[in-house]
């Protein structure tokens, strides 16, 4: 079984950093309370830890 993870964005990307800006798109994340579902791959496990402040991830079983 491959992992899934649930992430939402909680609080707003505004005030921070253009890169972070841009990982937050990147994530396909564009408006507050907005759930994507990705892979657990170590790629989007970095982008998440890089924007970890603005996120809420939880693991889903797939």
């Amino acid at each position: 079984m491959t992992k899934k993870l649930h992430v939402t964005l909680v609080r707003s990307a505004i005030g921070f950093d253009q890169t972070q800006k841009a990982t937050v798109r990147g994530l396909g994340l564009t408006k507050l309370h907005k759930t994507v579902v990705h892979n657990d791959t170590p790629q989007i496990r970095g982008m998440i830890y890089k924007v970890r402040h603005l996120l809420r991830v939880e693991e889903v079983e797939a």
